[in-house]
């Protein structure tokens, strides 16, 4: 099955649950930015996570962007996502090498160290939305749980995995959102913590086979979980020629004319998919009077 994302609600709608599985989305981000194992797990959390929130935007044209900046040698991350769940995403240092944590897992909290989490929705409004917090751990679920309680006042639950192959291509990836109405009653948030606290870890739920719908089912059954619906999920670059062109403008004219002047074609590459356009001498001079 490809990739797709499960809503739904529980308890009566006190609850609203997503869950996701994403292992072609990573593994297309890994093979397309050769990321390394902690830069995958990195990065396919993210995009994971992108995904989930893109689908929870309600514009047909709304943007999601994620981005981690951190002290650690990753550097940071960008990811962006429509409400039709296409994401993409990048790694500013895709190479990063580091021996496992304590736990004997990927380090992706000393990949990425201490910095801020920042989530911008663009809804079409004069100004997109902007929502900065801190990075608790690096490891990315528990810092958007943590931006969720803050930022946006909706106390959730956040799982996030991406499972290697020993062969590094990705084995499983996937992940789940689990958000409380403000009229969830008491009796509902002490079943439903009691039923995460069982839970040891999202690779462990895909690994074991389990589908979005199953995983939901392992932490809302007992509290009437109801699929609310489907909806496909991918890894998805939507860079042509014209956008790569207006980023060249956004440059300035005086670095353009320098690059006419040395007189030779140049090529841009998009940070998300690695496309490379060629732009000719011509083409520059045609950018320079267009942006007149």
């Amino acid at each position: 099955m490809s990739d797709y994302i499960v809503r739904a609600t529980a308890a009566n709608a006190q609850i609203r649950a997503f869950a996701a599985t994403t292992r072609e989305m990573v593994e297309t981000a890994r093979s397309t930015h050769d990321t390394s194992p902690v830069m995958t797990a990195a990065l396919g959390r993210l995009l994971t996570a992108g995904a989930m929130m893109g689908s929870m935007l309600k514009g047909e044209k709304d943007i999601l962007t994620l981005q981690i900046r951190g002290d650690g040698p990753a550097k940071g991350l960008t990811v962006t996502a429509d409400s039709k769940a296409n994401v993409k995403g990048y790694a500013i240092e895709p190479q990063v090498m580091l021996p496992p944590n304590a736990l004997g897992k990927l380090d992706v909290g000393g990949a990425l160290g201490a910095g801020f989490l920042s989530v911008i929705k663009d809804m079409g409004l004069k100004e997109p939305y902007v929502g900065q917090t801190e990075l608790q751990t690096g490891e990315i679920a528990e810092d958007l749980t943590y931006y969720f309680a803050t930022s946006e006042q909706v106390p959730s639950a956040v799982g996030l995995g991406v499972l290697m192959e020993r062969d590094n291509t990705v084995k499983q990836a996937g992940g789940f959102i689990i958000q409380l109405m403000p009229f969830a009653e008491e009796e509902v948030i002490e079943k439903l913590e009691k039923k995460l606290a069982e839970v040891t870890s999202v690779t462990k739920l895909l690994d074991d086979g389990n589908t979005p719908e199953q995983i939901l089912e392992i932490l809302l059954g007992d509290l009437g979980v109801e699929i609310t619906d489907t909806m496909p999920a991918k890894y998805y670059c939507n860079c042509d020629k014209e956008r790569v062109e207006k980023a060249i403008v956004s440059i300035g004219k005086k670095e353009i004319n320098e690059m006419i002047q040395d007189g030779k074609p140049i090529e841009v590459k998009c940070h998300f998919c690695n496309t490379a356009y060629q732009f000719t001498i011509e083409d520059l001079k045609q950018i320079i009077k267009r942006s007149r």
